[in-house]
């Protein structure tokens, strides 16, 4: 017989149920949206592979764009964590812009970048979506200027040719088999313009 003494298991809250249901949402919703793409995700598609009841669903998310929206925000300030955490840890490194336009030129490539690519196209005709992504989109545009500045240029006009050769750099790699061995001098040349006009800027 256990102990009255024993520490019982804290029970879950109301809040910690709902924030789970809506985590486990936005997951799925993201691997539908790498799997299956915008007009393949459905929210009744979404609550089955989420595992949760359709009436759930509406009460966190009430329509598709919504949910697309919650999710692809979500996704996105996990990731812009992660590579913070990841420029960190280089430390005093003397390569750490270099480095750093790597991270950032695997944030914005690959099956993720594939999904929000398609996100954008579908919101050129879709007001509703539109609506929902823009502030997504802002925020993100921010981060990624903030880590630019920090670790790349305080220059803003190169911050934003570095956010512009990634985000095309990260579609032409979708359409074309650019080897690895290019984008790599590619990024190489870019990282030792940039470090040069800063050396400029404070000589």
């Amino acid at each position: 017989m256990a102990s009255s003494t024993e520490t019982q298991p804290a029970r879950r809250t109301q809040a910690d149920r709902s924030a789970a249901t809506k985590s486990r949402l936005l997951d799925a919703t993201i691997t539908s949206l790498v799997e299956a793409g915008y007009t393949g995700t459905t929210t009744t598609a979404v609550a089955q592979r989420a595992g949760v009841s359709r009436g759930a669903q509406l009460h966190h998310y009430g329509t598709k764009e919504k949910l697309v929206a919650a999710a692809v925000a979500h996704l996105a300030e996990q990731r812009a964590a992660t590579v913070r955490e990841q420029i960190a840890q280089l430390g005093d490194a003397k390569d750490t812009l270099r480095r750093t336009l790597d991270l950032l030129a695997d944030f914005l490539s690959g099956p993720l970048y594939a999904a929000t690519i398609e996100l954008w196209v579908a919101a050129r005709s879709d007001a509703a979506l539109r609506e929902m992504l823009i502030p997504v989109e802002a925020q993100l545009a921010k981060e990624l200027r903030e880590i630019c500045r920090e670790y790349v240029t305080s220059d803003p006009l190169l911050q934003q040719m570095t956010l512009d050769l990634l985000l095309g750099r990260g579609v032409t790699m979708l359409l074309t088999d650019w080897n690895a061995s290019h984008r790599a001098r590619a990024l190489d040349a870019w990282a030792e313009m940039v470090t040069l006009r800063n050396n400029q800027g404070t000589s």
